[in-house]
């Protein structure tokens, strides 16, 4: 019986189409995605499964497949091939008699052993051989036999690729805090404004203030089906009065952070850089996004992609700097910073060469503290260590880069959104530079974003108070 697993119709034997003797079998080559995925779904982290270092010092001197692997795929056989579909197992023996090693070939195979008439119980003897005929796994499965005849359309399962996902996840775990921040949030008058407040405060990380005109907020949360009872609203006619207000609520030390709703992001911001009643800082104003890229071991910072749109070299000193501080919010003390470029030598014609190198002196000079930074870096040598082996570039910050500073705002922002939609990413963001964090989400973020940016702000909140506090 054939062993491919791509038909595109799934059909079972009835126990009257099944005789003593026949037989059905899969192979399957053993990845360290299947290891990965099969401990995901198990819980199973024994390290002679998943830890290289842990399983060189083993018996068998590699990571080997979980013994349970082997009897998922006799599951397989039985459920899908023989008998198939309405198959239903009673029982299962397994002798275990080999490990199964990464690239090692298995040939899963049940063929039947015993019927019983009046049940319609089946017998079989499974077996699993590698490819070299050794039998690794050995045993006996009792299953009710379907009586009726299946054949379907066979499901087309998703694809699925093992990546490091987690890292805002990992960002959330950070921010699980008992005190959750006074947030003013500007004007939540439609949809996905007022379910991020709400979201963000069920998982404890604001207090939300709702600022706007109150009968728009009460239309939004009824419509959205929100109860919204246990929050303050401050009422105010409109979104530039709400944006007013809100900085003003911040000034006096009301709210903690500030949560963009539906108003346009100059609208909040005219009122944050204001000179006189403004939040501005020393520091400029600039947009920090932290990345979970499936392909990436860490978070990725990526800055400014919504602020500054052809920063100088002040600016972009403004804008590391505060890169800087956010990663240290979160707990990296010594963030690796890339500064991008098309190339990685100084050419004069590229002025973000220029700057790079202008960047990299002021670091060693100590106007720039808490990173260390490398530049010019092209994209693939700074987040790919291949790249940076291949191209011979000697950097503490190539190829493991944490914060990525594009040249000017448009860089960025197409570097975000390829991320975003060819590579799975997914990020959320902070206005950093102010006298408190500002969350600019938008209308497309969803729920794990719209809190992951929360949870972002309530670490840097936390951060700068931690730091003012050691001053006083």
């Amino acid at each position: 019986m054939s062993g491919t697993n791509n038909e595109e119709v799934i059909e079972n034997k009835t126990y009257d189409e099944i005789s003593l003797g026949d037989e059905a079998f899969l192979e399957k080559r053993l990845t360290m995605e299947d290891i990965k995925l099969f401990a995901i779904m198990s819980g199973d982290v024994n390290p002679a499964h998943v830890d290289d270092d842990f399983a060189k010092s083993s018996r068998f001197q590699e990571v080997i497949a979980h013994g349970m692997w082997g009897g998922a795929l006799i599951s397989t056989v039985l459920g899908t091939k023989l008998p198939g579909p309405g198959t239903v197992y009673l029982g299962q023996t397994l002798a275990f008699k080999a490990p199964v090693m990464l690239g090692d070939v298995l040939r899963v195979a049940v063929r039947v052993d015993k019927m019983d008439e009046k049940h319609h119980h089946i017998v079989f003897a499974c077996r699993c051989e590698n490819q070299r005929g050794d039998t690794v796994i050995e045993g006996e499965a009792r299953v009710l036999a379907p009586t009726k005849k299946v054949r379907r359309q066979r499901t087309v399962l998703p694809e699925v690729r093992l990546s490091e996902r987690g890292q805002l996840h990992a960002i959330l775990t950070a921010a699980d805090h008992p005190d959750p921040m006074h947030t003013a949030v500007v004007h939540p008058v439609d949809d996905s404004s007022i379910r991020g407040a709400v979201a963000s405060a069920k998982q404890q990380l604001i207090i939300p203030t709702l600022v706007g005109p109150r009968d728009k907020i009460m239309a939004a949360a009824d419509k959205a089906e929100l109860d919204i009872r246990d929050f303050d609203i401050v009422d105010a006619p409109h979104s530039h009065a709400a944006a007013e207000k809100a900085v003003a609520m911040a000034r006096a030390g009301e709210s903690e952070a500030l949560m963009k709703g539906a108003l346009h992001t100059d609208e909040l911001l005219h009122e944050v850089v204001k000179r006189e009643g403004g939040l501005r800082t020393e520091h400029c104003l600039s947009h920090v996004m932290a990345f979970d890229v499936p392909t990436y071991p860490r978070p990725l910072f990526i800055t400014d992609a919504a602020i500054n749109i052809y920063p100088g070299l002040a600016q972009k000193r403004d804008i590391i700097q505060n890169a800087i501080e956010l990663a240290h919010a979160i707990g990296n003390s010594h963030p690796r910073v890339a500064i991008l470029s098309a190339v990685e030598t100084i050419n004069p014609k590229l002025n973000a060469t220029l700057d790079a190198a202008a960047l990299c002196k002021m670091a060693e000079r100590g106007q720039i503290t808490g990173g260390i930074l490398d530049g010019p870096l092209a994209f693939d040598s700074a987040v790919s260590e291949d790249s940076r082996v291949t191209k011979g570039i000697d950097s503490p910050v190539a190829g493991c880069a944490d914060i990525l500073v594009a040249p000017d705002l448009e860089a960025a922002n197409m570097l975000m959104k390829q991320l975003s939609y060819l590579a799975d990413a997914t990020g959320a963001g902070v206005v950093v530079g102010a006298r408190v964090p500002i969350m600019l989400t938008s209308r497309a973020d969803d729920a794990l974003t719209r809190i992951a940016s929360s949870a972002l702000a309530l670490l840097l909140a936390e951060h700068q108070r931690k730091a003012l506090n050691k001053y006083k």
